[in-house]
């Protein structure tokens, strides 16, 4: 949890000075580069988390993975190679897009179903979402048959739970009282 608190704060500093810088896009771009290569390859992961691999290293092979990534994203290396926080990289990227969303008033609503969310379900939930959300709102549809059917809504800290398990577990200890 304290790593991620590291890199919430790189990635609040990283956005302030791109939007100081006007490279809020372009900044955007290197995060997503640099995400998915992280968090799809095992052995990177390792390598930027090993003690024994020496700071140094770590800075040159990033630079080279990532030889075309704007210069504001090169001085994210710099910093990270200073304070020894390499580890940190795929989450500071990951935190970005979160910041990048808030800045852009978009925010992730999460809907599980029981089955794969059709294209009219969506629709309804969007439409049932923008009565008390004003943001743009990106829906992330999870599939778990243990709810049998209905869904459930998560947007931020609130959650609306639609779904038959809740329903049926709500019955249960109305008849078991």
């Amino acid at each position: 949890m304290l790593c991620q608190e590291f890199a919430i704060r790189y990635a609040k500093a990283i956005i302030e000075n791109a939007v100081a810088n006007g490279r809020v896009d372009a900044i955007s771009h290197d995060m997503i580069l640099i995400n998915q290569t992280v968090s799809s390859n095992e052995e990177l992961k390792q390598f930027l988390s090993s003690p024994v691999v020496k700071p140094q290293a770590k800075f040159d092979a990033i630079n080279e993975v990532f030889a075309s990534v704007q210069p504001d994203t090169k001085g994210l290396f710099l910093l990270l190679k200073e304070n020894k926080r390499f580890e940190l990289l795929g989450e500071i990227a990951q935190q970005y897009k979160v910041q990048h969303d808030v800045l852009n008033g978009i925010e992730e609503a999460h809907v599980t179903t029981a089955f794969p969310i059709t294209q009219e379900l969506e629709s309804k939930v969007l439409a049932k979402i923008k009565e008390f959300s004003n943001k743009k709102i990106t829906l992330i549809n999870t599939v778990d048959s243990s709810i049998i059917g209905g869904f459930i809504l998560r947007i931020g800290d609130q959650q609306y739970n639609a779904s038959v398990s809740s329903r049926l577990q709500q019955l249960k200890r109305e008849f078991s009282n």
